[in-house]
C-alpha cells in the first residue's frame, strides 16, 4: 500500500514524549499537535474537548437556522427537526 506523505503527520501523545523524527521512505514526516481521525479531534494529551467545543458550535449553529427558518412553532415539527439535524452532532463520538 503505498502512501501519501503529504497526509501523513505524526502525533506524539503523552506528556514526556521526546518526540523523535519519524521518516517514510526517504522523507520526515510533520509533527502535529493535533489531528483528527475518524471525524474526532485529539490532541497531544489524548483530550477531546476541542471535538466537544466544536461539536457543541455546530449543533448550536444548526438549531439557530431552524429557529429563524421554520415559520411554525409547533413541538412536533421543532422537535423532528432537532432530532434530525441538531442531535447527531451531540452524540457522535461525544461521551460526558
Amino acid at each position: 500500500m503505498k502512501f501519501n506523505q503529504a497526509k501523513c503527520r505524526v502525533l506524539h501523545p503523552g506528556h514526556g514524549n521526546p518526540k523523535h523524527k519519524s521518516g517514510l521512505g526517504r522523507e520526515w514526516l510533520e509533527s502535529s499537535p493535533e489531528e483528527k481521525d475518524l471525524g474526532v479531534l485529539v490532541d497531544e494529551r489524548l483530550n477531546t474537548s476541542q471535538h466537544c467545543t466544536l461539536a457543541a458550535q455546530k449543533a448550536n449553529h444548526n438549531l439557530g437556522c431552524i429557529e429563524s427558518s421554520v415559520a411554525t412553532r409547533s413541538q412536533k415539527v421543532i422537535q423532528a427537526l432537532c432530532s434530525a439535524l441538531v442531535r447527531p452532532h451531540l452524540e457522535y463520538c461525544v461521551q460526558l
